[in-house]
């Protein structure tokens, strides 16, 4: 046995690399997720001014951040995986990088409803190609007692993108376009964008613009810096490291196991709890609580997705020590964590004051994302290396679809449907067709007498539908119990037949 070889059979316990670079691929992967959601999550801090500038409803604005995303997200997701599975996985992250980046920063320029739904779509096609290929990557260079922990870290860049998105979109979409082209004339740019009337420019355009371009640099800094690792280097041997997988291997190797159908089903239900919160966090404190948008932001929505960060991490810590005694607390985990997120949200969203709110809201985030590490530790660990990416991919499409795709649309909806109730209720539906709920933050006084109850109506439709989104999170939790009942069965362990693969 050669050294080269000697090397490979002892993959599965060193991992690929020394410590300190396993390390630095584990954080740029994690920085490129999170750059994959500020690009994705931006749009939602800056929901209201969007709303108020194209006129939009509830259900419209739900319409534009939720399924057309998801759909293309989906769609591009599979094939992109299975050349993840084949093919040169740093570069094709790199490519997706700089197709998001791209289109993120177009989306400032969106001249109407329809140009911003294109480019949202260009922005889920880049997307696609991120989770996937970074998953069977990560597997790759972390040995499977580590990569729980790994994954873990790699999954704080949701929440960590959140953070980000929310500090950065707040602040830069709290400017003012006449400040921000002054701002480039000072730095001598100014020339650039000769005759523009940049009073006309709202902040949230500026936003996406100054967001999404930097994302191209970093695509071509992490195309130098990390190396495509051999494919399953760090799993043991017989696992039959290196292996292309055929077309359609994955699909025969996941579709027979229960865990992977729970897995999927519960993920999907968490994610439509998520989107649906997550898109409409802003709109929900701009009307209940009366605050702006950067304040919206800033104050509140970057702090909770910093505790929702640290709940991510959490999970997976928690779930890497309790393996010892408990070798599917990965699955079962994010059920204890969902459930009781759902009577911290209801009393979030009912609070009377925005403090008490806050603190809810707080340990709500805590415990909810909980579950994401779980969710690509579970679906690599049922499957070979050789299928890992086409597998997340399959994962990630029904919880684009389910989650994504249904969950904005439906808080939408169910906004709408609670805000025209209320109005009935108070006997003011013969205003409705004339109300305009833009009015309510910008000019309130324009409404007429029956302004104060119409803008309540417009705020409680939120607070309800919101708060009967959340109790999807209990059926979620229901899934990773069952999951749990079949992980240690279904597990992969190489060339040892697992139970899970007959139904």
């Amino acid at each position: 046995m050669n050294e080269a070889t000697a090397e490979a059979h002892q993959g599965h316990i060193t991992g690929f690399g020394t410590k300190g670079y396993r390390s630095y691929v584990l954080i740029s992967l994690m920085l490129v997720y999170t750059l994959n959601f500020i690009d994705r999550t931006l749009i939602s801090v800056v929901a209201q001014p969007i709303i108020n500038e194209f006129s939009l409803s509830d259900t419209q604005w739900g319409l534009l951040s939720g399924p057309p995303f998801a759909v293309f997200y989906a769609l591009m997701g599979i094939p992109i995986a299975m050349w993840a599975d084949r093919a040169n996985r740093v570069l094709i992250i790199t490519l997706c990088i700089i197709i998001w980046s791209v289109m993120t920063a177009l989306c400032g320029i969106a001249s109407g409803f329809l140009w911003l739904l294109v480019f949202r779509v260009g922005v889920a096609v880049g997307e696609a190609g991120c989770t996937p290929p970074a998953n069977s990557i990560i597997t790759d260079y972390f040995p499977p007692r580590s990569r729980a922990g790994a994954l873990g870290i790699y999954s704080m860049g949701v929440t960590i993108g959140g953070v980000l998105a929310q500090l950065f979109g707040g602040t830069i979409a709290g400017i003012q376009g006449e400040d921000f082209g002054a701002w480039l004339g000072s730095i001598g740019l100014g020339g650039l964008f000769p005759g523009l009337d940049w009073s006309t420019v709202g902040g949230w355009r500026i936003a996406f613009v100054v967001v999404g371009l930097p994302g191209v640099l970093i695509a071509i800094i992490l195309m130098l810096t990390i190396k495509e690792p051999p494919r399953g280097y760090s799993d043991p041997p017989s696992a039959k490291s290196g292996q292309k997988t055929d077309f359609f291997d994955a699909f025969k190797e996941f579709t027979p196991k229960p865990t992977f159908w729970w897995l999927s089903m519960g993920a999907a239900l968490v994610a439509f709890v998520g989107y649906g919160l997550i898109n409409f966090q802003a709109p929900f404190l701009q009307r209940v609580h009366g605050i702006g948008v950067r304040d919206a932001a800033v104050l509140y929505g970057a702090p909770l997705a910093a505790v929702a960060a640290g709940g991510t991490f959490l999970g997976g810590f928690i779930s890497e020590k309790l393996e010892g005694r408990f070798p599917t607390v990965a699955a079962w985990l994010p059920g204890v964590g969902l459930t009781l997120s759902v009577p911290a949200y209801i009393a979030a969203f009912f609070a009377p004051t925005l403090s008490l709110a806050f603190i809810l809201w707080i340990f709500a985030a805590i415990a909810h994302y909980s579950y994401l590490g779980a969710q690509y530790t579970v679906g690599t660990g049922i499957v070979s290396p050789q299928s890992r990416a086409t597998t997340i991919s399959v994962l990630l499409l029904i919880v684009s679809l389910i989650g994504n795709g249904i969950g904005p649309l439906f808080v939408g909806t169910m906004s709408d449907f609670f805000m025209n109730r209320e109005i009935a209720q108070a006997g003011l539906s013969a205003f409705a067709a004339d109300f305009n709920p833009r009015l309510c933050s910008t000019d309130p006084a324009s409404i007429g007498p029956n302004g104060p109850e119409l803008c309540r109506a417009y705020a409680d439709g939120l607070r309800h539908s919101m708060a009967a989104t959340s109790l999807f999170l209990l059926a979620a939790a229901a899934c990773y119990f069952m999951a749990a009942r079949s992980f240690d069965r279904d597990r992969y362990r190489g060339d040892i037949p697992a139970a899970g693969m007959h139904i």
